[in-house]
């Protein structure tokens, strides 16, 4: 009989999901409880104030779904939007695609302004869009942050510059799923309307909790949002949550563990967090220069500090790379999706890890890519991540010194 254990712990380097650190794991192991007691409201009230310094806003109004970041999709749109109503939506991967399709199919009259992948929104493309609406059809803009099939990281308040350009009353929505916990995201200050993510990515949890983020401007749009909704009704649960309640059966576990998540990122400090991956991300990029491979983001100004999205040379098959660091090396890498399929793969770095971790990665990589025929050179790859850690980790040294 052969043997088929993988000793070792499981590399886990695709974006999302992420590692679920073990003092989360801990606090989601509890019995199960009544979610109608009189006690219950203590776990959940601090939540939603808690979430509101993680989306940077004061007067934003954060529901917690038991979905992943789909719903929370699906809850944007259908609460605050009407059938036939017009959205603006740049596409540039697979996530701006399928969020534009559960739009299309929600009765959405979705207009899409292609990008090249491996390039983010644009904003100038936008303003064009929405100054030429002069009739105001266009009813909501959607944005995808981080898209993580490509590497590429939009820049959201160049958007809501667009639409104030513009003068356009549209509904800025944004997709944080990977990018919200880990890359700075400023909702009151880029003026987003409605923000969603997900638990699974930098919050550091299990996927099962879709969490929207609505303004003023779009709470007041629900009395006209009348597109087809029950599980996903904003105005159900902003009732039910303002007791501390839920107007069904939430995710109790989770809710345990998004408190504990909420206290490791308060005890690292919020703008670490954002640090951190900018840190990782750079030692990531440094290992596929050594490699002498170019990334997916065309240019520097796209680069994501939580995903690296690496093209294979011609005449290989980035899912080759995949399954050999997989069955070979238990490591978990992201696969290309749709129009980039088979091109390249994907180092995902977020939510807990550190740069031993992330070194692991790129070895592991390095090998399964040597195994696949790919003529790099065993090392490069870790080397340059390892002088990129240790230069910031000097300059961060010196810094605190002369503070």
């Amino acid at each position: 009989m052969s043997a088929t254990r993988k000793p070792g712990r499981n590399f886990l380097f695709v974006p999302g999901p992420t590692n679920i650190p073990d003092r989360i794991l801990r606090a989601m192991h509890i019995a199960m409880e009544d979610h109608r007691s009189s006690d219950f409201p203590k776990l959940t009230l601090p939540l939603y104030e808690r979430l509101k310094k993680i989306f940077k806003t004061k007067e934003g109004q954060v529901v917690i779904f038991p979905s992943s970041g789909t719903g929370a999709w699906e809850s944007a749109l259908t609460n605050t939007l009407a059938p036939g109503n017009k959205v603006l939506i740049a596409r540039f991967g697979q996530f701006s695609h399928l969020w534009g399709e559960l739009a299309r199919r929600h009765g959405l009259e979705v207009i899409v302004q292609d990008e090249e992948w491996g390039t983010g929104a644009n904003p100038d493309r936008m303003e064009e869009a929405l100054s030429a609406d002069k009739n105001r059809e266009i009813k909501g803009v959607l944005v995808v942050h981080n898209e993580t099939a490509t590497g590429v990281t939009s820049n959201v308040a160049a958007v809501r510059r667009a639409l104030d350009a513009a003068k356009h009353p549209a509904l800025l929505y944004v997709d944080g799923v990977s990018s919200i916990g880990s890359i700075d995201f400023r909702f009151d200050d880029w003026g987003v309307d409605v923000a969603i993510t997900g638990s699974q990515k930098g919050l550091m949890l299990p996927a099962g909790l879709g969490i929207v983020c609505a303004s003023k401007k779009a709470l007041g749009a629900m009395k006209d949002g009348n597109l087809r909704h029950c599980y996903f009704d904003l105005a159900d649960q902003i009732k039910a949550n303002a007791t501390g309640y839920f107007p069904y059966t939430p995710a109790l576990p989770m809710l345990h563990g998004l408190r504990e998540a909420l206290d490791i990122i308060d005890e690292e400090g919020l703008e670490n967090v954002f640090a951190r991956h900018h840190h990782l991300g750079k030692g990531a990029r440094a290992a596929v220069e050594a490699w002498g491979l170019k990334l997916c983001a065309k240019e520097p100004k796209w680069h994501s500090d939580t995903v690296t999205a690496i093209m294979v040379p011609a005449g290989f098959n980035g899912a080759d790379v995949i399954d050999i660091a997989y069955r070979r090396y238990n490591l978990a890498l992201g696969a290309g999706l749709s129009q980039v399929a088979g091109k390249l793969f994907r180092i995902g770095h977020l939510g807990d890890l550190n740069e031993l971790m992330l070194l692991g990665a790129i070895a592991g990589a390095e090998m399964a890519m040597r195994d696949t025929g790919i003529e790099i050179e065993l090392g490069s790859g870790v080397a340059a991540a390892q002088a990129e850690f240790r230069d910031g980790m000097q300059a961060k040294i010196k810094q605190v010194a002369a503070e």
